[in-house]
């Protein structure tokens, strides 16, 4: 098939990208750049099916494809929060640009939501039937509430329009290929951590996150692309809950690092618990994180010792 990966050049997406050309399929990958990075698929380059297109997802685009991964978005704080307006507009308009190819093309088009519409949960794993309890004016919803917006429109298209619609609420992802700039948990603390820097820890280090490895969250994503029986959304995402400070002490042991821990204030509506139900996705897509968690590290971390000794 013709496959179209917008945010391809992405931490994920690339993965993805891999995955999809593995299989034989031709990948058009479509990436403004803000946060995707020509070196995370630079060994494509010459792939006869790889074709890159550097492109912003607010601006229609005319293709013809068979399927479409919607990945396009900066999935960390630092990087959304850096220009609220602009997420939200490709969350909206870019979605809705995807939306008008695929009614067009007939293609199956797969929307990459987030646990973050869940916002700071009161309920507790998050199932997929949970409404969510998220701030619509706080610094965080420009990404919160444009994926929620996104989720809204792929199902009004799939009502209004028939469009072949799949959703997946992804939690927590780690793996080679992070950006170290990205303030995420696992690249902050694996960063400073082979840098004898102090690990930032925010708040008491109570609050608790799950982290699946990336690829097993991209058998999960292609796993719901190509079942037939069910739209979503899905939640994808492993169910071992950590502490933050836990986490934080096992990047210490794992990479050997006699590096502090430093205490910061918490940020706005950072969430206190998250933790996905994976009930429906075991079900459905016969599908469940199998990378351990050390297993996972062990491999980020040797991707970024390569990456600083390059630097």
């Amino acid at each position: 098939m013709r496959v179209l990966v917008t945010g391809g050049a992405g931490f994920i997406g690339s993965h993805l990208c891999d995955r999809l050309l593995e299989q034989g399929h031709e990948v058009i990958c479509l990436d403004n750049l803000f946060t995707g990075s020509k070196d995370n698929i630079r060994h494509l380059h010459n792939h006869s099916h790889f074709e890159l297109l550097r492109h912003d997802l607010i601006e229609p685009i005319l293709l013809e494809v068979d399927q479409v991964y919607n990945l396009a978005c900066p999935a960390s704080p630092i990087h959304y929060q850096y220009n609220p307006v602009k997420t939200i507009k490709t969350n909206i308009l870019g979605t809705l640009n995807m939306l008008g190819l695929a009614k067009r093309v007939k293609a199956r088009i797969l929307q990459a939501s987030t646990s973050e519409v869940y916002g700071n949960p009161i309920e507790h794993p998050q199932k997929e039937s949970y409404w969510g309890n998220v701030n619509p004016i706080g610094v965080r919803s420009c990404y919160d509430e444009g994926k929620r917006a996104a989720e809204t429109l792929m199902m009004d298209y799939h009502r209004q329009n028939g469009v072949d619609i799949r959703i997946v609420r992804i939690f927590n992802t780690y793996g080679p290929r992070m950006a170290e700039n990205d303030g995420r948990v696992v690249s902050n603390f694996i960063v400073q951590a082979l840098r004898g820097r102090p690990l930032t820890v925010y708040g008491k280090g109570k609050q608790t996150r799950s982290f699946c490895y990336v690829d097993d969250l991209v058998n999960g994503i292609m796993a719901m692309m190509e079942c037939d029986d069910i739209t979503g959304p899905v939640n994808l995402g492993n169910p071992s809950e950590r502490s933050i400070m836990d986490f934080a002490q096992q990047i210490l042991s794992l990479t050997g690092s006699k590096s502090k821990i430093e205490y910061r204030s918490l940020p706005a509506d950072d969430p206190v618990q998250r933790r996905p139900d994976i009930s429906l996705a075991k079900q459905k897509l016969n599908w469940k994180p199998e990378v351990s968690i050390e297993d996972g590290l062990n491999q980020t971390i040797e991707y970024f010792k390569e990456k600083l000794e390059l630097r």
